[in-house]
C-alpha cells in the first residue's frame, strides 16, 4: 500500500500552485487549492528511473524509443480495453499544445469549432487565439450532473469543422457514457466534423464508472478523431511535459505531424521519455491506491459541505480530483465569491466563470492533497461563507 498522507513542502520549487498564488490572486498567505496537479510524489519506479538517468550524466539529443510506444499501447489495452497501433502515436509536450496543433491542422482561420461549456478554459482560448470562430454548445445541468444538449448540438454542428470533447469532463467530473459518445460521434460523422477528444483524466475514474475512449467505439469514429492522453495528470508528472495523440487516420496524422514539424518539434525531452515509459509500465499499483485515497477525499468534501455549508451543492465527480461546487444559492457575484474566499477564508480556488458563462456562481476545488491539507481547506471554505 502506498501512503499519500505525508505532506511534501512544495514552496520554493518553482511550483505554479504554491509559488505563484500571490502573483495570480494578489493575496499573500492563502492556501492554494486551484492548479490541477497533485501534492503527491510520483510512483517510486518513476523516481528511480529518473534518478538512474540523472546518474548517467549525459543528456544529449533523445529519440522516442519503440519501448515507450509499446508501453503506451499496452497501457491502453490493459486499462481501457482499446488495442491501438504504435504507428498511430504522435508525441507532444502537453495536451493543450496538442489541441492547438489539431485546431491548426484540421481547420482554417474563420472555421467554426464547437466547445461544450463549462469546460477547461484553454479550449475556448485556443480556438479564439487561432482566429477560428468559437461555437458554444453549453451542457445542461440536470439532476446534479451535466448532460450534452443534443438538440442544440444538431443545429450548430451543421456549420462546424471541429468539435473539442472533454472526456472525462473538466470541471464537472462526468464520465460520458458509451451511449452519449455514440450519439455525439454519429452526429459528427453525419456532418463531417472531426472530434478531438481530450482524455487526459481518463485514468482517474472512480469505482462505479467506466471510461470509454471515444475512438474505441467504432472504426468510423477512430477514423474521424484524435484522442489526447498523457501520464501527467495520472502520475503527477506535469513538469516533465509529455502527452500522446492517438490518430488512427493516416491522413489526419500526416496533417497533425506536419503542423508540429512546421513548429520545429521533433521529440520529447530526456526525462519525459524516461518518466512516461516508467509510469505506464510500473505505475498501476500506485494509481490504484491513489484512486482510493482521492475517493476518500471526495467523500470527505461532500459530507463536510453537506453538513456545514448546506447552501452549497457538490457535483460529486465520477472522475478527476476536481470538485465542482455550486455556490449560486449564496446569491453572490463571482467577484464577491472570490473576495470572500481570499480575504475571509484565505483560500485560493478556481472561479467557475473561467470555464465559461455557464460556470458563473461555481468554484472548482482541487482535492489531490493530503487529508490534513484538505481538512484545513474545508475549514477555510466554511470560514469564507459562514453567516451567509
Amino acid at each position: 500500500m502506498y501512503s499519500f498522507d505525508d505532506f511534501i513542502e512544495r514552496r520554493n520549487t518553482y511550483s505554479v500552485k504554491w509559488d505563484e498564488t500571490e502573483r495570480v490572486f494578489g493575496v499573500k498567505d492563502v492556501l492554494p487549492m486551484w492548479v490541477a496537479d497533485m501534492d503527491f510524489k510520483a510512483p517510486q519506479e518513476v523516481l528511480e528511473a529518473l534518478a538512474k538517468r540523472v546518474e548517467h550524466g549525459v543528456f544529449g539529443y533523445t529519440s522516442i524509443p519503440a519501448s515507450l510506444k509499446q508501453a503506451v499501447c499496452d497501457w491502453m489495452a490493459g486499462k481501457h480495453e482499446w488495442r491501438i497501433d504504435s504507428k498511430w502515436l504522435s508525441f507532444s509536450t502537453g495536451v493543450v499544445p496538442a489541441l492547438a496543433i489539431a485546431i491548426q491542422a484540421f481547420t482554417s482561420p474563420g472555421d467554426k469549432v464547437i466547445v461544450q461549456t463549462p469546460v477547461y478554459y484553454p479550449f475556448f482560448q485556443l480556438v479564439e487565439k487561432n482566429n477560428r470562430e468559437l461555437v458554444l454548445n453549453p451542457l445542461q445541468l440536470r439532476n446534479g450532473k451535466y448532460e450534452i444538449d443534443f438538440t442544440d448540438l444538431k443545429e450548430k454542428i451543421k456549420r462546424a469543422k471541429l468539435l473539442l470533447l472533454c472526456n472525462p469532463h473538466n470541471p464537472g467530473g462526468r464520465v460520458w457514457s458509451k451511449e452519449e459518445l455514440t450519439r455525439l460521434g454519429e452526429l459528427c460523422l453525419e456532418y463531417n466534423v472531426i472530434v478531438v477528444s481530450d482524455e487526459i483524466h481518463s485514468d482517474l475514474v472512480f469505482s462505479g464508472s467506466h471510461h470509454t475512449p471515444f475512438a474505441s467505439i467504432s472504426k468510423e469514429f477512430a477514423q474521424n478523431s484524435v484522442t489526447c492522453i498523457a501520464p501527467t495528470k495520472t502520475f503527477n508528472l506535469a513538469g516533465l511535459q509529455s502527452a500522446i495523440s492517438i490518430i488512427p487516420n493516416r491522413t489526419l496524422k500526416k496533417q497533425f505531424d506536419s503542423v508540429q514539424q512546421r513548429q520545429g518539434f521533433f521529440t520529447l525531452n530526456t526525462f519525459a521519455v524516461v518518466g512516461t515509459e516508467a509510469a505506464y509500465r510500473y505505475g498501476e499499483p500506485w494509481l490504484n491506491d491513489l484512486l482510493k485515497y482521492l475517493q476518500g477525499n471526495i467523500e470527505l468534501t461532500y459530507s463536510f459541505i453537506e453538513k456545514h455549508l448546506p447552501k452549497l451543492k457538490v457535483m460529486k465527480p465520477e472522475a478527476t480530483y476536481l470538485v465542482w461546487i455550486d455556490c449560486r444559492k449564496l446569491q453572490k457575484s463571482d467577484q464577491e465569491l472570490k473576495q470572500l474566499l481570499l480575504q475571509k477564508g484565505r483560500i485560493a480556488v478556481e472561479s467557475g466563470i473561467k470555464f465559461g458563462e455557464e460556470g458563473s456562481g461555481f468554484i472548482r476545488l482541487n482535492v489531490a492533497c493530503t487529508r490534513e491539507t484538505l481538512q484545513e481547506a474545508l475549514r477555510r471554505l466554511d470560514a469564507a461563507f459562514s453567516g451567509l
